[in-house]
């Protein structure tokens, strides 16, 4: 089947940055602007040496400001100030990082000045969207994904898992088919360049998804034991260096299991379209994520309910993240790995991150009310540690869930502001387009959840 292209990029973080500065902060619409702009089939300009710039520490506009190139003139004393936006000034070195980036291919990258942004699309989804939002949640709509990717990557995955990995028995096939990868990745990644790039992404979603359920969940899994084997998983990502006499041994141990198996596989694909510290990257987030897991077993074997606050500490380990982490991977491009590791990066993406695994809480929730044992999730913690009513507890979690949109989109036209870097702001933007994605397929997939009887 022909690869119909890229679909056309889908963002909340223009609407965000509009939002910023309705609220007086002032914080970089312009640099908004910018992460909007969609660019295309071009390559990205690289990024200047990360020193270039210093980025806010919590997500604040640094007082430091751009390095002056030689030939610029001195900038005006508070021409940039904390928790203020990029003043206007004919100081050379402030006009240059006002208008965006220049070269071959950042045509599409660069700053409207003066421009406020395009409206966005009406919010109403398209009538054909199956399923409803949850109500009062805080969310963008999406423009349904390609039907032409959804078909060829839907029909590849289960080829994979089929055939290659034999990642689930017959008898699973429905729940593997309901599970809608192919609508899911095509949602969350629609600047991939090829569906060879969004089939990175779908197999090791396949392959953490299969984990979570034979490890963990109600495929089989149990909390007793579950360390020794998330560890002997997770070499599967980050493999053993041993003796040449074991070496073998471990070898094996990967096709024993349909997750070993899924991971092994998975990320021998990942890794022939990453760089090193892009892999790097996805291990480091593939371990905080088991290590969540590990928290999450740990208080089911002591039958211990968490407070509010400790559960969304394990919810920002157990969570998405891994996902849209990856996003510039799948999009064809690098996010250096020091500018990944800046503070404000970071909170950017553990908001993400958060906000994202707290829909899942509230989308799954009547689903792990149907499932045997109790299930841990933010509206059960809220009821029984806040002594609310179950009504109460869920609509307090959509409270806690938009609180936590409304400070990621605030961090990333923040960050967008301060370091106007092209992959930095296609990163920023790649990551909001995995947020609406991700809320996409869990208000359209039915198959799997329902709405409570709240409203």
């Amino acid at each position: 089947m022909p690869d119909p292209g890229p679909s056309p990029l889908q963002s909340s973080l223009p609407a965000a940055a509009a939002r910023f500065g309705a609220h007086g902060h002032g914080r970089g619409t312009e640099a908004l602007d910018a992460v909007r702009a969609a660019p295309g089939d071009l390559p990205p300009a690289p990024a200047p040496p990360a020193s270039t710039y210093t980025l806010p520490s919590t997500g604040t506009v640094p007082t430091a400001r751009p390095a002056p190139p030689p030939d610029a003139g001195p900038v005006a004393e508070g021409a940039v100030r904390e928790g203020a936006g990029p003043a206007r000034t004919s100081a050379p070195a402030l006009e240059r990082l006002l208008s965006g980036p220049s070269g071959l291919g950042t045509a599409g990258l660069r700053f409207a000045r003066g421009a406020q942004p395009p409206a966005r699309p009406a919010a109403a989804a398209p009538a054909s969207t199956p399923g409803n939002p949850v109500p009062g949640l805080y969310h963008h709509p999406v423009p349904e994904p390609d039907p032409v990717r959804v078909e060829e990557i839907s029909h590849r995955i289960k080829a994979w898992a089929v055939d290659e990995v034999e990642l689930f028995p017959p008898d699973w096939e429905d729940q593997f088919d309901g599970f809608s990868l192919g609508r899911y990745m095509v949602a969350c990644h629609p600047d991939a360049p090829t569906v060879d790039h969004l089939m990175v992404a779908t197999r090791l979603m396949a392959a953490e998804n299969a984990l979570d359920d034979v490890y963990c969940e109600d495929h089989g899994g149990s909390p007793a034991g579950l360390g020794g084997r998330l560890l002997l998983a997770h070499t599967a990502l980050d493999p053993l260096h041993t003796t040449a006499e074991y070496h073998p041994l471990w070898e094996r141990s990967l096709h024993a299991d349909a997750p070993r198996r899924a991971y092994r596989s998975a990320m021998e694909y990942f890794l022939q379209e990453a760089t090193p510290a892009q892999a790097d990257r996805y291990r480091h987030d593939m371990a905080r994520l088991h290590l969540g897991y590990l928290a999450e077993a740990a208080w089911a074997e002591t039958d211990h309910v968490p407070e509010v606050w400790e559960y969304l500490a394990m919810r920002q380990f157990n969570n998405f993240r891994p996902c849209p982490t990856i996003t510039d991977t799948v999009g064809g491009y690098e996010l250096p790995a020091d500018l990944h590791a800046q503070p404000a990066m970071q909170r950017v993406i553990a908001l993400a991150g958060n906000a994202t695994t707290i829909v899942n809480d509230l989308y799954s929730y009547t689903k792990e009310l149907d499932s045997p044992g109790r299930h841990l999730n933010l509206p059960v913690v809220i009821a029984e540690r806040e002594n609310r009513s179950v009504r109460d507890a869920y609509l307090k979690a959509v409270e806690v869930h938009n609180d936590l949109m409304h400070a990621f989109e605030a961090a990333a036209a923040e960050l967008a502001a301060a370091c106007p870097v092209p992959n930095v702001l296609r990163f920023l933007r790649g990551v909001a387009v995995w947020v609406d994605g991700n809320h996409y397929w869990h208000q359209t997939n039915t198959y799997r959840y329902s709405l409570p009887d709240f409203w």
